[in-house]
């Protein structure tokens, strides 16, 4: 190092300056429009195509037929890695994105949601 003092006056401006990071989560959080976070499945809307089924890269949702014309999803949370594949591919808008976005857990188990 040549010069050693010239990273003082860029350390004493980050001192002043306003932090870039959040304080998540003592403060409130930012959620911007466009999310992808946890999924809704709407069983009135959906008419068993299982295009969300064949469009997923991680095979984290099945379509199950409970009655005639009646359908449920179960979604594998810990094999989702939220790329919105399915909510685009339906055709009947079944699929929807919530705002829900802490989905941590130490239940393995509880990941498999019938949604």
């Amino acid at each position: 190092m040549k010069k050693p003092g010239k990273i003082l006056p860029v350390t004493l401006r980050q001192l002043v300056s306003k932090p870039a990071t959040v304080r998540y989560p003592a403060g409130p959080e930012k959620q911007f429009p466009n999310l992808r976070a946890k999924i809704t499945f709407d069983a009135e809307l959906c008419v068993g195509c299982n295009a969300c089924v064949r469009d997923c890269p991680t095979d984290a949702i099945e379509i199950l037929t409970v009655g005639e014309k009646q359908y449920k999803a179960i979604l594998k949370t810990d094999s989702c890695v939220f790329c919105s594949q399915c909510v685009d591919s339906c055709p009947k808008d079944a699929l929807h994105y919530t705002p829900t976005f802490e989905l941590a857990t130490l239940n393995r188990e509880s990941l498999r949601a019938d949604i």
